[in-house]
């Protein structure tokens, strides 16, 4: 650890093409503001932070591709392309916290020369990148302090370093305990359809030699019933103010069987991930994707031509089930009316 998920150098943003995963390990190089676009629909990228600091060297890649002197031409195509990128995927709240911090450097900085404008965006984007870094390690080391010194948890899709700047949220946890010493074992959904925990959580684990074992989204009940499970750790793509939380589909009825079985179901997630302009979870949008994720997916057909799909990618939790937000800023508990009130005052102040 780390592994680079994206970097920029020469005026050329890298990435690691996740749809790959796990047979192919491979870099793409992105030069333009539509390709990173094309990235962010098509998962190349994926991950809540990882999308947003996308996002964010993607209105750079549009400023460099400005060859006029002329301030408020380079403006109208900052615009456009933050239109472009808010375009590609709702839900993940990430993406549009890092393009508007990167529109309120634009405002700001309005008077100045066309040159100016481009390198306090890029010096915007690589403060994104280098906070998200920090914020992963803090919420690892305060995540960490959950968990028993031996501990088995569950996680659901990935939300790890391949999902983040290097370091991961709820995998950040994982990486944080046993960096003090614990011994920790993890049992990954597969998640369906995309199988982003049997393809890129259990590569991660496995890269860093800390024991995983692979499940079906269905067999996480049966794992509950008949192992020792201390937690539940999941990221998130988007919280709502009450604390109602989107994040892939499937991770609700995780919630429900933790809840089922008594196991504290815990969700990590940086500050900007809260969404506070939201009351509940209802309010959050859900990105619905293609039939052929399930239908084709991988290559081979899977359900029958004529058959009606319906693919949401994301579900949401109720605050109900959430036994604790894991944050950079700490540990928050119910009731969060109140705690979580407490973090947007600190965001506020912050931002």
């Amino acid at each position: 650890m780390p592994v680079k998920t994206i970097e920029f150098a020469d005026n050329i943003v890298r990435i690691i093409d996740q749809t790959l995963l796990p047979a192919e390990f491979h870099y793409i190089t992105i030069s333009n503001v539509d390709d990173m676009a094309d990235a962010i629909r098509k998962l190349k990228i994926r991950g809540a932070p990882a999308i947003g600091i996308a996002g964010a060297y993607g209105i750079v890649l549009a400023a460099l591709s400005f060859k006029g002197n002329d301030p408020s031409d380079l403006k109208h195509i900052i615009v456009q392309a933050a239109d472009l990128l808010k375009s590609t995927r709702p839900t993940a709240v990430n993406l549009f916290w890092a393009i508007d911090r990167m529109l309120k450097i634009l405002s700001s900085g309005q008077n100045n020369s066309a040159q100016k404008i481009t390198d306090a965006l890029l010096k915007e984007a690589e403060t994104i990148l280098e906070e998200d870094r920090e914020r992963c390690r803090r919420l690892g080391r305060n995540g960490a302090e959950l968990l028993p010194s031996v501990s088995t948890v569950i996680t659901h899709c990935n939300a790890g370093a391949l999902a983040t700047a290097d370091y991961g949220t709820a995998l950040g946890v994982v990486y944080a305990a046993v960096e003090a010493g614990k011994k920790i074992m993890v049992f990954s959904d597969e998640t369906r359809p995309l199988l982003q925990g049997s393809r890129i959580t259990a590569a991660e684990l496995v890269k860093e030699g800390i024991p995983v074992t692979v499940i079906c989204d269905s067999a996480a009940g049966f794992v509950m019933a008949n192992n020792k499970i201390d937690a539940v750790i999941v990221g998130a793509d988007r919280i709502a103010a009450n604390g109602d939380t989107a994040n892939k589909i499937g991770t609700y009825g995780l919630a429900v069987l933790a809840e089922k079985h008594k196991i504290p179901f815990y969700v990590a997630a940086p500050l900007s991930t809260f969404d506070f302009s939201l009351k509940s979870g209802s309010d959050i949008p859900i990105e619905e994707r293609s039939k052929n994720e399930i239908c084709f997916g991988f290559g081979t057909q899977t359900c029958p031509d004529g058959a009606d799909v319906y693919n949401p990618a994301f579900d949401v939790t109720p605050a109900e089930f959430v036994t604790a937000f894991i944050t950079e800023y700490g540990v928050f508990r119910q009731p969060y009316k109140e705690t979580l009130e407490e973090l947007r005052i600190i965001g506020d102040n912050y931002w």
